[in-house]
């Protein structure tokens, strides 16, 4: 069972702290399971953390996280190599693709050398829900802004491009991300950009925009248009989504 149609659900958010684990799913996860249609089964999420170099110690929390909400979890590694031998074989046999943040330069180029940019691809054509934070939510775009190259915020112009949007994350909490999205958009680098504050997902059918979500009420989505030789902000009111227990 997979979506009805390819979806990516792009976030600034999704773990939160558990009250027994280092690491839960937070309610934008368990919304990218809903969103693929797993019913009566164990849903079957693969966890890509190339953006942090596929650091172990954060797998085994991500692989506790998944116990905890009752999914099947396969971690994707590509460093030293490879951890599947087939890797499109293992993604299109998921119902979601869950990306983690970190840099989205290194992650893409990993992809490239690995064909992973063209499996992702067919997996979001075959209706396997793609979905991330922070850099596992820019590379699904054209572009956005980056900490990649270092502590300086730079713009980022070579993402997949599956949505045709420059993307915005942490909004709300990294202050130079704003006006950073707002000159890109403005002087053409980048074409329309969606950002989320903290919290937030933008759920996406096919390349269009549906719907915003949250984990943490209060918190805003944005459009942000190029308009003349400046930008014009348009905030998003996301639907709230249910919360969870605050215990594992």
């Amino acid at each position: 069972m997979t979506a009805p149609e390819p979806t990516i659900l792009a976030t600034s958010g999704g773990h939160r702290v558990g009250g027994r684990t280092m690491v839960m799913f937070d309610a934008l996860v368990h919304h990218a399971v809903d969103l693929s249609g797993a019913h009566g089964r164990r849903p079957r999420v693969m966890y890509v953390g190339t953006a942090i170099g596929d650091a172990e110690h954060f797998t085994a929390r991500m692989t506790e996280a998944a116990r905890v909400a009752g999914f099947d979890l396969t971690p994707l590694h590509l460093f030293p190599m490879p951890n599947v031998d087939d890797i499109e074989e293992a993604v299109l046999e998921q119902d979601v693709v869950w990306v983690m943040g970190g840099s989205v330069a290194n992650l893409l180029a990993v992809w490239r050398v690995h064909g992973l940019d063209r499996i992702m691809r067919r997996a979001w054509e075959a209706g396997v829900v793609l979905s991330g934070v922070s850099a596992g939510s820019l590379c699904w775009f054209q572009g956005g802004a980056t900490d990649s190259f270092g502590p300086e915020l730079r713009p980022l112009t070579n993402a997949l491009g599956f949505l045709p949007y420059g993307n915005g994350v942490h909004y709300d909490v990294d202050r130079g991300r704003r006006p950073l999205i707002h000159q890109l958009v403005a002087d053409g680098t980048l074409p329309t950009a969606h950002c989320t504050d903290d919290g937030v997902g933008l759920v996406y059918r096919g390349t269009e925009l549906v719907e915003a979500v949250t984990e943490v009420p209060g918190k805003g989505a944005y459009v942000v248009r190029r308009e003349g030789d400046t930008t014009v902000e348009e905030r998003l009111e996301p639907r709230e989504l249910p919360a969870l227990s605050r215990l594992p």
